[in-house]
């Protein structure tokens, strides 16, 4: 447990301070650790952007953002007030080395006036293709070089390939260390994909059956009734393989899959995540359409509302070849996992917003019940419910009370909700936390990032010289295209219904 003694001054640089990111998600995030107590006593957030303003205009902006996105709501007036005061701002043209310069005075100027050596983290809250430039304007510029009290944060998507990965990291690592480099996935910040860990490695009951012994699939489902929205641009160049699966898929899949961590060290659990995907069974050119399967959503309705196919969303292209859907199917070879398959998805306008790891249970090896008793009627398994339930669900078969032999599957649940009686901090409250006292406990490593893209980029090609004849191929409103069920019918599986929250 991190306490507040080991909080030290810090200035918080904020590239992109007038960026959606910045208002919607980062500075809401740190208003609510102010109000936690979880900021350093002498903090500053010294926002960086070309707009001409000022600390005060800053301040009225984030206000905005913080009502509407704070998960304490309106904040008080003499409360905000205090946290305004913390607010300085920077304007600058990140292309030009003088704004380097006069940040390393301004930076050293409060340095001087606390009369100590402060904390100094370099958000990168912009696009990032303006990555490279930020970098080596603050490398050449000297910011890199305490490698003790400095470090940078950067956002996904950590490029849109193997290339391109490569070309962004060597620029971060010509001028920082691997241990002052933060790539942020805010899905490792959920408190439900942080207690994975907990509940394989501190409850004796789960790890002794977590192999291939017992588990006979394990389904990762990444579900959004969402469209493109207003990211049309964005998402042509992107698609569900780079947007979902490249970073939080591969993320849930390492922790579900990886091996006992000898302590809870960021470079130990980070080694364990770099050896499933070392272990992933590769997927050739070849062998794409049998371990892989892409959709693009159709016009369609859900919850009664009507909503119109991808290729008639703004700033789409009206015969894209984008998949808003993606299913893999994968192997982990090694002693735990060998030939137990892991069944990845994720898709736009499906029929349930729902995030969920779902594993599923080898059969009972001898039927002693009679058929009509109904023990087949519904798989063992257990449900990690990430979103919108956050839990953890055992499904198991129980005698029906009454004379007559019959079974009946039950639900086991366990609510964060209802066990705990308080609200999760959202996943960039529990982030920032972690970079202001660097724990890169939550944060990946350059090789995990780049082993996920190596791994990838034979879907990738493939999908991008072979057009998909049959887009659009599944309805807004429904679980995904039939080419997905394909995929695991033949192996004798099927894709099983999320456990969504029954209504009352």
């Amino acid at each position: 447990m991190i306490n507040n003694a080991s909080l030290r001054d810090t200035q918080f640089v904020l590239f992109g301070a007038y960026g959606d990111l910045s208002w919607r998600l980062i500075v809401p995030a740190l208003f609510d650790l102010f109000l936690n107590g979880q900021l350093p006593e002498r903090f500053i957030l010294q926002g960086v952007d070309r707009m001409d303003s000022d600390a005060a205009a800053l301040a009225v902006h984030y206000l905005k953002g913080v009502s509407q996105h704070s998960r304490y709501g309106v904040p008080d007036e003499a409360i905000w007030q205090k946290f305004a005061g913390k607010l300085h701002y920077i304007q600058a043209d990140i292309g030009e080395a003088s704004s380097y310069t006069h940040l390393g005075k301004v930076l050293a100027l409060c340095d001087a006036d606390w009369g100590s050596k402060t904390e100094k983290v370099l958000y990168l809250a912009i696009p990032s293709f303006l990555f490279e430039t930020v970098i080596s304007g603050l490398g050449d510029a000297g910011h890199a070089e305490d490698r003790e009290h400095v470090r940078v944060v950067v956002e996904k998507p950590l490029g849109h390939d193997l290339d391109s990965f490569r070309q962004i990291n060597s620029v971060l690592t010509r001028y920082f260390t691997e241990q002052q480099i933060f790539r942020i996935d805010h899905f490792l910040g959920k408190e439900t994909v942080q207690n994975i860990l907990a509940m394989r490695f501190a409850n004796p009951i789960f790890e002794p059956i977590w192999n291939r012994s017992y588990v006979d699939h394990v389904t990762i489902t990444v579900a959004e009734t969402l469209g493109v929205e207003k990211r049309g641009t964005y998402y042509e160049q992107a698609g569900a393989l780079r947007d979902m699966v490249q970073n939080h898929l591969f993320q849930l899949l390492c922790l579900v899959a990886m091996e006992p961590p000898v302590s809870y060290d960021a470079d130990d659990i980070r080694n364990k995540k770099v050896d499933v995907l070392h272990s992933l069974r590769p997927i050739t050119g070849e062998t794409v359409s049998d371990h892989s399967a892409r959709g693009q959503y159709d016009e369609g309705w859900i919850a009664g509302t009507h909503m119109t196919g991808y290729r008639n969303e703004p700033d789409v292209n009206p015969h894209s070849n984008t998949e808003t859907y993606a299913a893999l199917k994968l192997f982990v070879d090694n002693w735990r996992w060998q030939d137990v398959p892991f069944y990845l998805r994720t898709g736009k306008r499906m029929t349930a917003a729902v995030s969920e790891i779902s594993i599923r249970f080898r059969d009972v090896p001898h039927h002693a019940f009679p058929a009509s008793a109904g023990l087949n009627t519904q798989p063992v398994r257990l449900v990690i419910q990430i979103n919108p339930e956050q839990g953890i669900v055992l499904k198991f078969m129980a005698k029906v009370p009454g004379s007559e032999l019959r079974l009946q599957p039950v639900d086991m649940r366990f609510s964060y909700k209802e066990a705990f009686q308080t609200e999760s901090p959202t996943a960039y409250e529990t982030l920032l936390r972690d970079v202001l006292v660097s724990n890169a406990t939550l944060f990946m490593r350059a090789d995990q990032v780049e082993l996920a893209w190596k791994f990838l980029m034979p879907i990738l090609n493939s999908w991008q010289n072979n057009p998909a004849p049959d887009f659009p191929n599944y309805a807004a409103g429904s679980w995904g295209p039939e080419t997905a069920e394909s995929l695991l019918a033949g192996d004798g599986n099927s894709w099983l219904t999320p456990t969504l929250k029954k209504s009352t």
